[in-house]
């Protein structure tokens, strides 16, 4: 575990490496290609440039433009609104399942016993119902801005009739996918040598720039993005670096892995560095018991038990889950993890210290080396 652990935290360390000798090559293009964009654009502003305005077809496709934009943005709004009503129904659901699976059925209460009916009755409905669910990335697609890959390609309607000398500008539509991202600052660098040399035809109009500027602003605008999205990915992987895996980033090892209990009518689940949770056994969702916070340390003082599997005496390796969802007239969830040394990852036990304050008692041999409190030396322990 320790070895392949320190092969993750080196594949991070070597990624962060990569990364940042990529940006800076990048940041550097990018000055170039700014450089190049702002001469384009100060020679373009010295050009006597013929306008003879829009025709009928050009007037058209300018108020069918207008009106697609509004229903687009109309479209964005609802599906927010959607979104939020959702998720509002979403928690009122597990609300109502928390307290259908927590009330006490001796309480004589009947508004308590009618909403716990009506909300058996609804869901009874509800699941009996078709739903018939959105496509999202149908949805998704239509909201994505109009241009010459996706949706209506406008330019077709609002510039002057197509030449034969077009189809260079539409070139990359002929290339495959992962192709076409490759290309692209090669094939902007030719538009722009062959309109600079005369050898295609570089029309513009008072509504639109012209050829050359559009190709040097999509040269620098593709580096551009690429530099952003690279150095997004570097701040996540220095975060990653920085984030505490235990002793010998051990626990990078078991990142993303999950291992699950049964005790009485729940099942429980634990994901290393991510989450716990309960689910019951009669049916319904997942309830969050916690969101890992930290790794901390206490004390442990129990029996030894003939199977051993137990946490014994000892200083011990407790991960903090903390909000999780909220209790039925209640705070919101916790659990503490305890770790004791194991031939594997086993979850023993879980017990319910106090109200919605879990305790997990846990077995994996990520903890069978010596622990070890960040500042202490072993000798101190």
């Amino acid at each position: 575990m320790v070895k392949e652990s320190k092969e993750f935290r080196r594949r991070v360390e070597a990624k962060i490496a990569s990364l940042t000798d990529e940006i800076k090559e990048l940041e550097v293009k990018r000055e170039e290609l700014k450089a190049k964009l702002d001469e384009v654009e100060r020679q373009e502003r010295f050009k006597v440039v013929k306008n003879e305005g829009p025709g009928k077809l050009g007037v058209l496709a300018g108020l069918a433009k207008t009106r697609v934009n509004e229903l687009r943005d109309t479209l964005s709004k609802v599906m927010g609104d959607r979104n939020k009503l959702t998720a509002k129904v979403q928690e009122l659901e597990s609300i109502l399942a928390t307290f259908k699976e927590e009330y006490n059925p001796n309480f004589n209460d009947e508004g308590v016993k009618k909403a716990v009916r009506a909300w058996e009755d609804y869901a009874a409905k509800k699941a009996g119902e078709a739903q018939e669910q959105l496509n999202e990335n149908d949805i998704t697609e239509v909201l994505k801005e109009d241009s010459e890959e996706s949706g209506i390609n406008w330019k077709e309607f609002e510039e002057e009739e197509t030449t034969d000398t077009d189809i260079l500008y539409s070139f990359e539509a002929y290339l495959p996918g992962p192709l076409r991202e490759f290309l692209h600052d090669k094939i902007n660098s030719l538009r722009m040598w062959l309109i600079e040399n005369g050898m295609l035809a570089d029309t513009s109009s008072g509504q639109s720039e012209s050829r050359l500027v559009r190709a040097a602003r999509e040269a620098h605008d593709s580096v551009a993005n690429d530099v952003n999205a690279k150095r997004r990915t570097l701040e996540e992987q220095k975060q990653d670096l920085e984030k505490d895996y235990g002793q010998d980033d051990i626990f990078r090892y078991l990142k993303g892995k999950c291992i699950t209990t049964e005790a009485g009518e729940y099942e429980y689940e634990l994901c290393w560095l991510d989450k716990t949770s309960q689910k019951s056994k009669k049916g319904g969702g997942k309830t969050t018991m916690g969101n890992f916070n930290r790794i901390d340390f206490d004390e442990a003082d129990e029996e030894e038990r003939h199977d051993g599997k137990g946490l014994g005496r000892g200083k011990r390796m407790v991960l903090r889950y903390e909000n999780g969802q909220g209790c039925w007239n209640g705070p919101n969830r916790r659990t503490d993890v305890w770790l004791a040394c194991a031939e594997t990852e086993e979850l023993w036990r879980v017990s319910e210290l106090e109200k919605c304050v879990y305790k997990m008692e846990v077995g994996t041999p990520a903890v069978c080396e010596e622990v070890v409190e960040p500042g202490h030396a072993k000798d101190e322990l």
